[in-house]
């Protein structure tokens, strides 16, 4: 007998259309598909963001005319990102992925028509606010790796999570080495160089959300939920309450929170202001484009690579090598001066250090939570990461100006000491506590697809 499950666009679950019910035979082509769609939507998107992360410090000095204020457009774009989570999180608890990306994807387009007109009718407060709905296509790009998730095995969710943060490197790395020929065709236009780009990524980013409206289907969210239905009887269980009680009760999902967190805003603080350094250091925009396109390919082009070391060697692993490549990176980076190629090597090491921890964190966080709770989770995740950045790329700004990019380096160091701690406290306890509740001489037992791992020395 097959089996089947309900399907996860009936009226019930999101109030779409029926496609009729899932089978146990059909799921393996359906997480094909859902992972194909992710993996086209990354790549559009991917040649979206980028653009906002090399030129917006530009616009930036350009609009307000003080180069202290250069950090506080891409800030605008990682807080929108941070103050988008909750809410589309929210969503996707209610409705799921699909609705959640494709409005993430919509808002980003409106962020980016916003910071167009804000350069003609040279309103700084304006392009705060287009760059921080700008920062929702970031958000879509985030959440997607989480969907990616959503149906696969348990010991193989960092390199589902990975192949989805993969496909951004086509996208990522051409992004901002086609911002200068597109600012050309806005040559003698009232919109400038510097801004055509992001008409352009308006563009890109509303191709996204057809593509994710039209193709992500079934839902892979719901269809997690319909293959584990007792764990999602009671809606109260995927509230974004229910989601920050699985935080507190889990030492490895805070751990996980961390490291996410962490990594990514030492990524952005060093990241946002090297832009700003290397034109103290006589770099041109061309010059620019490819150090932030070396630094994506790099945060991209390798995270399969720490999706297999985190599902084979553990997340804790992939997290202690992502503490030793962002050292590493900050080093590099602080102490280059006028050497270009030894900034592009900082920042590519920086972008694997980013990879490294926001493969296993995520996968981590996912392993760590039950399944009803992980969208709120996830959410909650995204906001906390990209609060921090943007706190962070203010505060960076500052530092640059009053002191410099290689204190800032310095900085972004030293907010890896409670990461690593953390990480190694887990890795010193973690075994004594398995001993003490596994029982010898039982296997674990077996989870349904989309249902966390039970604990073993291969979760972490």
């Amino acid at each position: 007998m097959t089996n089947t499950f309900d399907s996860p666009d009936t009226p019930t679950e999101s109030g779409l259309p029926g496609a009729g019910p899932v089978t146990a035979d059909e799921l393996p082509g359906l997480r094909r598909r859902t992972s194909a769609v992710l993996v086209a939507s990354q790549i559009l998107g991917g040649l979206g963001v980028p653009i906002g992360i090399a030129l917006a410090p530009v616009l930036a000095t350009e609009v307000s005319g003080s180069e202290a204020l250069s950090g506080l457009a891409p800030t605008a774009s990682v807080t929108g990102t941070a103050l988008f989570s909750l809410p589309l999180a929210a969503l996707m608890i209610s409705r799921g992925r699909r609705p959640g990306l494709v409005l993430a994807y919509l808002i980003g387009a409106l962020g980016a028509g916003l910071v167009v007109l804000a350069t003609v009718v040279e309103s700084f407060p304006l392009l705060l606010l287009g760059m921080a709905g700008f920062g929702a296509g970031s958000s879509a790009n985030l959440q997607a790796r989480f969907a990616a998730a959503d149906l696969v095995e348990p010991d193989r969710r960092g390199r589902a999570i990975s192949t989805v943060i993969w496909a951004t490197t086509i996208g990522s790395v051409l992004g901002p080495n086609i911002a200068a020929p597109v600012g050309h065709v806005f040559r003698g236009t009232a919109i400038s160089e510097q801004a055509g780009p992001f008409f352009f990524a308006a563009g890109i980013f509303l191709l996204a959300a057809l593509v994710v409206w039209a193709l992500l289907r079934p839902d892979p969210l719901l269809t997690a939920r319909a293959l584990a239905p007792q764990e999602s009887e009671s809606p109260a269980g995927r509230s974004l309450r229910a989601g920050i009680a699985a935080v507190r009760a889990s030492p490895m999902a805070r751990l996980a929170l961390v490291t996410v967190a962490v990594s990514h805003t030492a990524m952005v603080s060093i990241m946002v202001m090297t832009p700003v350094d290397m034109g103290h250091h006589g770099a041109g925009l061309q010059l620019i484009g490819l150090v932030i396109s070396g630094h994506i390919a790099g945060m991209y082009a390798f995270s399969p690579v720490m999706g297999r070391l985190s599902d084979r060697f553990g997340r804790l692993t992939v997290i202690g090598l992502a503490v030793g490549l962002l050292s590493c990176a900050a080093l590099l980076a602080g102490t280059a001066g006028a050497s270009h190629g030894q900034t592009a090597a900082g920042l590519f090491v920086l972008g694997l250090g980013w990879s490294a921890g926001l493969v296993a964190g995520s996968a981590l966080l996912t392993d760590s939570v039950p399944q009803p709770a992980r969208a709120a989770v996830q959410g909650l995740s995204d906001l906390t990461m990209n609060t921090a950045a943007g706190i962070g790329g203010v505060i960076a700004g500052v530092i640059v100006a009053r002191a410099s990019y290689g204190w800032l380096n310095v900085v972004g160091a030293c907010l890896l000491l409670p990461m690593a701690a953390l990480a190694l406290r887990q890795a010193l306890t973690r075994p004594a506590a398995h001993a003490e509740t596994a029982a010898p001489g039982t296997a674990p037992a077996a989870t349904a697809p989309g249902a966390p791992a039970a604990p073993s020395s291969d979760d972490v």
